[in-house]
């Protein structure tokens, strides 16, 4: 036994090669490291694939909620669409917008997609700017512009400015809902309008203003109470719960665990160490919170959109009445009435399914996994353009145990 170990160990002593047995071994390790390659590629190549082909089919959820379709029309001038084919890149946003420039030429973009995308952002910057400058008014700090409001803003404040800047919104996008509600691609198609511009002056003068807030009120609901349970658990997140988190882990860290995340320096008070939490740990936080904000939005908004979408289908009807009737009270009374029916057919539809919880919250996950991407990303670019542009303090010093956590 010892004879027939004993030259193995001298030879790798000796530094003999064996041409052999390190080809073979060489050859292993590459089939192996090849493998672990083509596996690691085709998991990447069909994470990407999904990735692609969601971002094609739904492309503006993607990064930001819309409030008026603007790829309707091209939509309904495809015939791949109009003959539910099978997905493919022809049926992508570019594919579409590629088929519409080459019937209706390059002025298809200004006169039948800018103007939905124009709305669109209009009503996101009418939002957010509401937010910030309510906030501003409840709570000092916010309004002060600086890269990092310490204290943050309570919860209150926040789901206040919210809920009010939810309820502007709704009053500045009625029109748009309004059109979107009556928007018949026939319309478009007979050669009655020649842009959407056109489309959206002829039909806004048509109903008027009782018809452009015909409704309304289940819009103010949904849009101001879904805003506050959106930017409160936002901001709650992403402050409170970041602050919590950085003051329980590093403030219960023991020094000789601290390694080289501590310092004593000229920026420590009376020799504590100053630690500076992780870089990724804030960021991580930020995706949470727009995660997390996306979710409760969602949890409020999803049953009411159903009940919305019941109400929405009487309009036409509605507006009818308003050009045959020209008296306010009777028209109010139509419109309670209106109300009536679609309690009415609700309760027969959540009967139908089971109970009100199982009809309201029916496609809940599916609706939220689409809206998570749009809600959250558009939360975190709204939070990185308000440090971008943010006045420069100082750095945020938490005291703990002994310790200082410097937040930059």
């Amino acid at each position: 036994m010892d004879r027939k170990s004993g030259p193995k160990v001298n030879n790798l002593n000796d530094g003999q090669e064996h041409p052999k047995s390190s080809t073979s071994d060489a050859q292993r390790k590459d089939k192996k490291t090849n493998a672990a390659t083509g596996a690691s590629a085709a998991g990447v190549r069909a994470i990407s694939a999904r990735l692609i082909a969601f971002y094609f089919r739904a492309p503006a959820k993607a990064f930001f909620r819309t409030r008026v379709d603007y790829l309707a029309f091209a939509r309904a001038i495809n015939p791949r669409v109009q003959a539910a084919e099978a997905w493919s890149l022809r049926m992508s946003t570019a594919g579409l917008l590629a088929h519409a420039v080459r019937t209706y030429g390059w002025s298809f973009i200004p006169k039948q997609v800018l103007p939905p995308l124009l709305a669109n952002a209009s009503v996101g910057a009418v939002l957010y700017t509401s937010y910030l400058q309510i906030l501003g008014a409840l709570h000092g700090p916010s309004s002060e512009s600086t890269k990092r409001i310490y204290p943050p803003p309570p919860i209150k404040h926040t789901m206040a400015a919210g809920f009010a800047a939810g309820s502007i919104q709704s009053i500045v996008a009625a029109p748009l809902d309004a059109l979107q509600v009556r928007f018949r691609t026939s319309d478009i198609l007979g050669g009655q309008y020649k842009s959407m511009w056109q489309y959206g002056r002829t039909k806004l003068k048509d109903i008027g203003l009782r018809g452009v807030f015909a409704g309304w009120s289940l819009s103010f609901v949904k849009d101001s109470l879904g805003y506050g349970a959106f930017f409160a658990t936002f901001e709650y997140v992403k402050a409170q719960g970041f602050y919590a988190f950085v003051t329980r882990y590093y403030g219960g860290l023991q020094p000789q665990t601290l390694s080289d995340s501590y310092r004593r320096g000229p920026d420590s008070q009376a020799g504590a160490f100053t630690i500076k939490p992780h870089y990724a740990t804030e960021p991580t936080f930020l995706m949470l919170a727009g995660i997390s904000a996306a979710v409760a939005q969602q949890a409020v908004q999803h049953p009411l959109s159903l009940i919305q979408d019941v109400h929405y289908s009487r309009l036409e009807a509605l507006d009818y009445l308003a050009k045959k009737n020209h008296s306010t009270p009777q028209m109010l009374t139509s419109y309670y009435h209106a109300y009536q029916k679609t309690y009415e057919q609700c309760l027969q539809q959540a009967i139908g399914s089971g109970g009100w919880r199982r009809w309201l919250y029916r496609g809940f996950m599916m609706s939220t996994v689409k809206q998570v991407p749009s809600t959250s990303a558009g939360l975190v670019i709204f939070e990185l353009v308000r440090r971008r542009y943010g006045i420069e303090t100082e750095a945020v010093r938490i005291e703990k145990d002994g310790y200082d956590i410097l937040l930059a």
